[in-house]
């Protein structure tokens, strides 16, 4: 068994059940880079990623509204903070209005404000 401080920084600073909200919100989503290993993760601002075939993606990733490893930062941050498995989160206010919309059954209401981002 690895000791405790030559494990890898992420299961060194995995979610413990004992840490509470101030500690979560610095750490949560915030383990060190997987490409690069930096500990202050970057911000990907690109649209489009290389692929090494058409199809043939990097770990999954092609266009930045479909999958990109900044929102799975947060999206992760946001399960932890709220005690849940999954976060989500949108690259655009149109894409989270669509998935709200698509929640509503026939016969249900959404309740709005009217300045809602349409």
């Amino acid at each position: 068994m690895t000791p405790p401080d030559r494990q890898p920084f992420a299961d060194r600073h995995a979610v413990d059940e004992g840490w509470q909200l101030d500690t979560l919100s610095v750490h949560a989503g915030q383990e060190p880079d997987e490409a690069t290993g930096a500990v202050a993760p970057p911000i990907y601002q690109t649209s489009t990623y290389a692929q090494d075939a058409v199809g043939l993606t990097r770990s999954g990733y092609e266009y930045a509204r479909t999958q990109n490893p900044t929102r799975e930062r947060l999206e992760r941050a946001v399960a932890t903070l709220e005690g849940a498995e999954h976060g989500i989160a949108f690259s655009s206010g149109s894409a989270a209005t669509v998935a709200i919309a698509e929640l509503v059954g026939p016969g249900e209401e959404i309740v709005a404000g009217d300045d809602i981002y349409l």
